[in-house]
């Protein structure tokens, strides 16, 4: 392909590239299920199946944005999705649960060349801020209804094929993903290569792998286990360890000033939050409509449908709305909304409520969540400069990862706490010590022994049994919305308080933001 290339068609192979990643965060855990039946999978393994992928992911990010920023963004994303594709097509291969865990963990690095590259692709071709704000906010669109998506083609691959299938899907897509990228979007690459920072890639890379790991752990050590305590602190030695090295350094990998611009830090901080309260939402109303509601995997993903709508346009209308109205009222207003949300399911979620009501509940939230990621996500990639954006994409896809991965496991640790409590106290006391066992791993397996008590005869204690644990599913739900609701308002606070409304009008030569910064030599050659 010669001269320049369409941005429509730019914004097309870029999307698809983030599509792809998104996809799998929920794609493969509707798997879960008939992983256990089909390869005799762990509860443990099961866990790392998903934790190993988001594990390398998070830890690699950082060091795969500086690398894009340094080698070129082009074939990073590149190479990112060709070593993601394949891992996911040897990964419906697996026979054993440790392959399929080793496949995911290469699936993570393969992530995590990936999506860094396609924020900062997307800002160093739309370098106007109106032009950026739209793509970004499509960026963030397509982000969501790929999250919300994932169960709804996951469950439409189970019932008509095997669980390979939906690994053995991922590779083909990835590779027309690759030809989309190929022909139709710029290199992009520093006019002068910085010095690889060697020190900051190793210590960024092991302060976010531990403080990933310690926080999936957390819940089954215990938040205030030695074990925690002592990965908590490891991760924050590294982190000071970070700052310092990047200070002293001549050429860092991450001006770490930049948590000084409150665009970025704000930013940052309502995108964790935003990203605390969706995966919080994902893992409670996915069992709320599965286990409770009794809907199948792909009947669950599409009654979250609303969600992915709503999401996708708050994404679109946020970036737009934030460049005239900015950036504090908009995103302030769509933590507001997440917080509305959460409260709301927690005044009245109960087993028999209409769906009708929950479809609207979930428009609010997916409207919220767009309002937030999509404005906030604009303005870090406004704050970061032009030769930093591979980094600068890192960092705010890091706090995407950190965030959700705080949310399952905070939002998690409450409803299980609060679902056992519960339980001890309803549960009649007659039941055998093994049913009883195994009714506290979770309410599906409740009420799996509630049929099994039907099934013998025992009606009674069959009913009992069920309502024990829709009412312990309940408590621990609704206290877990009230947990993120709190968060939500905390960060709706933090973004009026402390992010600007707009950007500066006129920066400084020393740090100048993407949008304006010369991005010629990213434009005259195409073709990588």
């Amino acid at each position: 392909m010669t001269g320049t290339p369409s941005k429509p068609l730019v914004l097309v192979a870029l999307l698809m590239a983030s599509f792809v990643i998104n996809l799998d965060t929920t794609l493969v855990n509707v798997a879960l299920p008939t992983l256990t039946r089909e390869l005799g999978t762990s509860t443990a393994q099961l866990q790392w199946v998903v934790d190993a992928y988001n594990l390398v992911f998070a830890a690699l990010l950082m060091t795969s944005g500086s690398l894009s920023d340094r080698f070129g963004r082009k074939g990073m994303l590149m190479a990112g999705l060709l070593v993601f594709g394949v891992a996911s097509f040897v990964g419906g291969y697996a026979n054993t649960p440790a392959e399929l865990i080793g496949a995911r963990a290469v699936m993570g690095l393969g992530a995590a060349m990936t999506f860094p590259a396609t924020l900062s692709l997307l800002t160093g071709v739309f370098t106007s801020r109106k032009e950026r704000a739209l793509s970004i906010g499509l960026w963030g669109a397509t982000a969501g209804m790929a999250i919300a998506l994932g169960p709804i083609v996951g469950g439409f691959l189970l019932e008509h094929y095997s669980w390979s299938s939906i690994f053995y899907t991922l590779g083909p897509v990835s590779l027309a993903v690759i030809a989309l990228a190929a022909w139709f979007v710029p290199r992009s690459q520093n006019p002068v290569p910085h010095r690889l920072d060697f020190l900051g890639l190793g210590l960024s890379g092991g302060f976010m792998g531990l403080l990933v790991y310690t926080i999936i752990e957390a819940p089954e050590r215990g938040w205030a286990s030695a074990a925690s305590l002592v990965g908590f602190a490891g991760a924050v030695v590294l982190l000071i360890a970070f700052i310092v090295a990047e200070r002293r350094t001549d050429e860092p990998m991450l001006d770490v000033q930049l948590f000084n611009d409150m665009r970025f830090s704000a930013a940052s901080a309502a995108v964790t939050v935003a990203f605390f309260t969706l995966f919080g939402f994902i893992f409670l109303m996915t069992q709320f409509f599965q286990f409770v509601r009794t809907y199948s995997p792909l009947s669950t993903g599409v009654h979250l449908l609303p969600v992915a709508v709503s999401v996708a346009v708050g994404s679109t209308l946020g970036t737009r709305l934030a460049v005239r109205a900015g950036t504090k009222a908009i995103v302030t207003a769509g933590l507001a909304l997440q917080a509305i949300f959460y409260f709301w399911v927690a005044s009245d979620i109960s087993p028999t409520l209409s769906y009708g009501i929950i479809a609207i509940q979930m428009v609010v939230y997916g409207l919220g969540m767009g309002l937030t990621s999509a404005p906030a996500t604009e303005s870090i990639m406004g704050a970061v400069a032009a030769d930093q954006a591979g980094v600068g994409s890192a960092v705010n896809d890091s706090t995407r990862l950190l965030g959700g991965t705080l949310g399952v496991a905070v939002i998690g640790s409450v409803y299980a706490s609060l679902y056992d409590a519960r339980l001890n106290a309803t549960l009649p006391a007659t039941l055998p010590p093994a049913l009883t066992d195994l009714a506290h791993q979770s309410v599906g397996a409740a009420f799996g022994v509630s049929s099994q008590l039907a099934a013998q005869g025992q009606a009674a204690a069959a009913d009992v049994v069920r309502q024990a644990a829709t009412g312990a599913f309940d408590h621990g739900l609704s206290v877990g919305c009230v947990v993120a609701g709190v968060v939500a308002v905390a960060g709706a606070l933090l973004a009026g308080v402390f992010l600007p409304a707009q950007p500066p009008q006129q920066p400084g030569p020393e740090h100048q933001p993407a949008e304006l910064a010369d991005t010629t030599s990213s434009r005259k050659d195409p073709v990588l």
